[in-house]
């Protein structure tokens, strides 16, 4: 159901890109590029095949900045919703698919969850755009309705991790703005935590000892990769001409510290993304592949999945017969979740970045930038996504429709059947490495 409530926003915003009033010119969007558009929308991602200020009317600016929301709640979140909205009721059918979409471990809390969803990102949204608009009005001279709706826009865009702008430019203009750069950039990493996250620590932030262990892994995983990915592309681009090179001491940190936000599957940049070094493309492409935490608007494969298989290859290196984190025991299913994730994501990427190499001009640092940036829902570009053939651009949509649903969840809903194994059969280990 997830998969199909996906489908259906993707089709209708399709539906309504497509239509004359929704494009800045004469005629309507072409169907590819309409579908593009809305599933990288729905999907949070932010790659473009077209100039999002220049081609799309406020009309077709407003279409995606629904579907961006809609994409941020998750589909199920928002029918939930409405179902509260109308009849102050939830039945067991509907809170079971709410507790699928908001990773809620009970049924109990799904009333709370899919509200507090809601309240969470509506107030973040509001304080991001509060900050947002007030900048673009007194520093740039914007009109106030125009610096509201920019305001507006870029929060969503940002809490949500979509990365679309109504700058052809993206963020480059304001690259040394901390009011524009640092708001945004807190927004991402607040909606890349993930829901639970930010309701555990609403409510115990000064307890981090009372922490689950899935807030803890989040915390301290995403300050590791949000540190660690900000110095390495600080470093690598500090004397580069096309990128940091020109900028003043100030303006290199907030600009490193930016672009290393960004690859939390945002997809804004402050820098040339083309310009680039390509060890900062490969160091990107490990940031995007990781992304942010589950039940939260990033992609990616996600920081717990990637923590569990570090500590799992931990442990066997130890010679232990468990795997622990922070003093908990890890299930040994949680265990294979994780490593059929990350083989079925490697395969997604790899399949879809030879079939670049194969059928394009194009180098295999882009390629494998391009599908990286499309899977982890990032939107994160070299430049070579608008020149790509249609099949290319399919070839896209279809890995971000496939990295915001999930591996699992695809698989899931693919399946014809389960099949349970009545019997065990014997036991033999083969020789490994």
């Amino acid at each position: 159901m997830v998969v199909v409530g996906f489908a259906t926003a993707v089709a209708a915003g399709t539906g309504l890109l497509m239509l004359p009033v929704a494009k800045a010119g004469p005629g309507g969007a072409g169907a590819v590029d309409a579908l593009f558009t809305a599933t990288s929308s729905v999907c949070v991602t932010g790659l473009i095949v077209v100039d999002t200020p220049v081609y799309w009317s406020g009309f077709g600016q407003a279409v995606i900045l629904g579907l961006i929301q809609v994409g941020g709640f998750g589909i199920m979140t928002f029918a939930s919703l409405l179902v509260l909205l109308v009849s102050h009721r939830i039945g067991l059918k509907a809170r079971l698919t709410a507790a699928a979409e908001t990773k809620t471990l009970g049924l109990g809390d799904v009333r709370s969850v899919v509200t507090g969803v809601v309240k969470v990102s509506l107030l973040l949204e509001a304080l991001t755009a509060l900050v947002l608009s007030l900048r673009f009005a007194t520093a740039y001279d914007e009109p106030w309705p125009r610096s509201v709706w920019l305001g507006v826009f870029h929060a969503v865009s940002a809490f949500n991790n979509a990365g679309f702008a109504l700058y052809s430019d993206s963020l480059t203009g304001f690259a040394t703005d901390p009011w524009i750069c640092l708001p945004i950039a807190l927004a991402v990493i607040a909606g890349g935590l993930g829901f639970p996250v930010l309701f555990e620590l609403r409510r115990r932030w000064s307890r981090p000892w009372s922490w689950s262990l899935h807030t803890k892994i989040v915390m301290w995983a995403s300050g590791i990769f949000l540190v660690s990915g900000s110095a390495f592309i600080t470093a690598i681009e500090w004397s580069n001409p096309g990128t940091l090179g020109p900028m003043d001491v100030p303006g290199k940190l907030l600009a490193g510290f930016f672009q290393g936000v960004m690859p939390r599957t945002a997809g804004f940049n402050s820098i040339d993304t083309s310009q680039m070094n390509p060890a900062s493309w490969l160091g990107t492409d490990v940031l995007m592949f990781v992304g942010g935490a589950s039940a939260g608007t990033a992609g990616g494969i996600k920081v717990t999945t990637f923590a569990v298989l570090f500590f799992v290859m931990y442990a066997e290196i130890r010679g232990e017969g468990a795997v622990n984190i922070f003093h908990r025991r890890l299930h040994g299913d949680l265990q294979r979740q994780a490593l059929t994730v990350v083989l079925l994501s490697v395969a997604a990427v790899a399949v879809s970045t030879l079939a670049f190499v194969v059928f394009t001009d194009h180098s295999l640092d882009q390629s494998l930038f391009e599908t990286t940036s499309a899977f982890a829902t990032v939107g994160l570009s070299t430049g070579i996504t608008a020149g790509l053939h249609p099949g290319l651009q399919l070839l896209l949509i279809a890995l971000m429709f496939i990295g915001r649903l999930g591996p699992i969840t695809v698989a899931s809903a693919l399946a014809l059947r389960a099949r349970v194994r009545l019997y065990d059969l014997p036991e033999e280990r083969p020789v490994i490495g």
